[in-house]
C-alpha cells in the first residue's frame, strides 16, 4: 500500500521504568507475587512518506495524530503470572521506516521469536501472559502499521496512511489518507480522506459489521459479501450479473481500482463522506 524511501531517525529513547510496587509485584528474585507493570518508551524521527509499524500479541493498539514531528510510542506492559521483563521490546530500523516489537521469550525448542518488517517475524507466547498495551502518536505525513492479536486497534486523526490487523478486537480508524483493516472476532469502522489507491484494499472480518466513509469521488470495482447481513450503500452501484442482497460485485462512478469487502456475521454500509 505505501512507497517507503529511506528513514532518518534523530533521537532514540529506550527506558524501563518500573510503575508497580514490589511488594505487589515481582521480587528480586523473579518470582510473582501478583500483577507487575512496566513502562516502556521510544521517542524518533520517521520521514515523511515512510511507516512506523508497531507490532504486538496480547493487548490493544491505540494510535492518534502527534502535536510534535517525531514519533512517540508508549507500550505498557502487564503481567500476572509471567515477569513484564521477559518481554523485550525491539525497535527496528528499515528503508521502509521504523518497526518497533514486543518479542516474547522463545519457547524451549522452537525457533527463535524476531521482529521484522511487514509482520514477516516469529511470535510465539507459550505460557507467558505479559500484555503489552500500545501508544503511538503519529506526524502529519507518517504512515501507520499496526498488528496485534488479542486487542482492538484504534487510529484516530492519522494524516496519513493507515494499515491494521487484528484478530480478536474490534478495528476503528480515520485517517486523511488511505486505510486499510482487518479482524477475526470484531467489527471494522474506516474512513478515509483519499480514494486513489493502486490495486486493491481490503476490509475483512468474520464475527462483526463493516462500515466504511469514502470521499465522494469514489472509483473502484467493489466486491462485497455478507453471510448473515444486510449490504448498504450511499454510492450508486452498477452491479455485474445477478443482484443478491447479500453478495454482489459491481462499479462505482469510473470503476478501476479494487475494493474488497467481506463479512460473515454482520452487515456491510459504504457511506458517502
Amino acid at each position: 500500500m505505501y512507497k517507503f524511501g529511506m528513514v532518518g531517525l534523530m533521537a532514540t529513547l529506550l527506558a524501563w521504568m518500573p510503575i508497580s510496587d514490589p511488594a505487589h509485584g515481582w521480587d528480586s528474585e523473579g518470582e510473582g507475587l501478583a500483577a507487575a507493570q512496566q513502562e516502556w518508551n521510544w521517542q524518533g524521527r520517521v520521514e515523511r512518506g515512510d511507516a512506523i509499524e508497531v507490532i504486538g500479541v496480547n493487548g490493544e493498539i491505540n494510535a492518534e495524530r502527534a502535536s510534535g514531528s517525531e514519533v512517540v510510542v508508549e507500550a505498557l506492559l502487564e503481567g500476572k503470572k509471567s515477569d513484564p521483563k521477559s518481554v523485550k521490546m525491539e525497535v527496528v530500523e528499515h528503508d521502509g521506516g521504523v518497526t518497533i516489537c514486543a518479542v516474547y521469550p522463545t519457547p524451549e525448542g522452537e525457533q527463535p521469536n524476531e521482529c521484522l518488517p511487514g509482520g514477516k517475524g516469529r511470535t510465539s507466547i507459550k505460557k507467558n501472559d505479559v500484555s503489552v498495551e500500545f501508544t503511538v502518536r503519529v506526524p502529519a505525513g507518517v504512515n501507520l502499521i499496526g498488528r496485534t492479536v488479542n486487542g482492538e486497534v484504534r487510529a484516530l486523526g492519522i494524516e496519513g496512511d493507515v494499515e491494521v490487523h487484528t484478530v480478536n478486537g474490534d478495528v476503528d480508524i480515520s485517517a486523511s489518507g488511505l486505510a486499510e483493516g482487518t479482524t477475526v472476532n470484531g467489527s471494522i469502522t474506516a474512513s478515509m480522506g483519499r480514494a486513489d489507491w493502486s490495486g486493491k484494499l481490503g476490509f475483512t472480518t468474520v464475527n462483526g459489521s463493516v462500515t466504511l466513509e469514502l470521499p465522494a469521488d469514489l472509483s473502484c470495482d467493489v466486491s462485497v459479501s455478507t453471510v448473515n447481513g444486510q449490504i448498504a450503500s450511499d454510492f450508486a452501484l452498477v452491479v455485474e450479473g445477478r443482484f443478491s442482497p447479500r453478495s454482489l460485485k459491481g462499479t462505482i462512478g469510473d470503476g478501476g481500482r479494487g475494493l474488497i469487502i467481506k463479512t460473515v456475521n454482520g452487515s456491510v454500509q459504504i457511506r458517502r463522506a
